[in-house]
């Protein structure tokens, strides 16, 4: 069976419990695909040519648009806070720009807008938000959302080996 080129951008502050359950996904997939995952966790997920690609990140910038251009397909991780309805909301992504008055924020819509724009690839995306429930100062997240990421991993492996 082959494997679509996946990236897979995981993203939030691993500083503060749920905000940073992307990185825990990734720690996941890295078993389940035999990736080295870094010890102790820390931002350490690179692509390294391996398929899928792992990438964790504070927050998504634009220059991730050209590295986003060589894959067929996307998968971004994130938390979220309960705003919407499903624990775990996974929701196929269009390229939209948009603008925010945030500085510091850039959403995957937008990163997909500007790979099609400057490179003319629209890879295949899909944003998996995962609820967290505890946002302190740890690097442990809490056991709903821990129970929430392994779910979560098993519907993204599912995805990557769909055909």
């Amino acid at each position: 069976m082959k494997i679509h080129s996946t990236l897979i951008i995981g993203y939030g502050n691993p500083d503060r419990q749920d905000d940073g359950v992307a990185w825990h996904i990734l720690a996941n997939l890295a078993d389940h695909f035999g990736i080295k995952k870094p010890d102790p966790p820390d931002f350490d997920f690179y692509p390294s040519g391996s398929n899928p690609d792992l990438l964790f990140t504070l927050q998504l910038t634009p220059e991730q648009s050209e590295q986003i251009a060589e894959y067929e397909r996307i998968c971004f991780v994130d938390a979220h806070t309960g705003i919407v309805a499903e624990d775990i909301n996974w929701q196929v992504l269009s390229p939209r720009f948009q603008t925010s008055p945030l500085t510091h924020h850039m959403t995957p819509e937008t990163l997909l807008s500007l790979a099609a724009t400057l490179y003319q690839r629209t890879p295949q995306a899909v944003l998996v938000s995962v609820r967290g429930y505890e946002f302190n100062f740890s690097h442990t997240i809490s056991p709903q959302t821990s129970n929430l990421a392994l779910e979560a991993s098993q519907r993204i492996i599912d995805w990557i080996k769909k055909p």
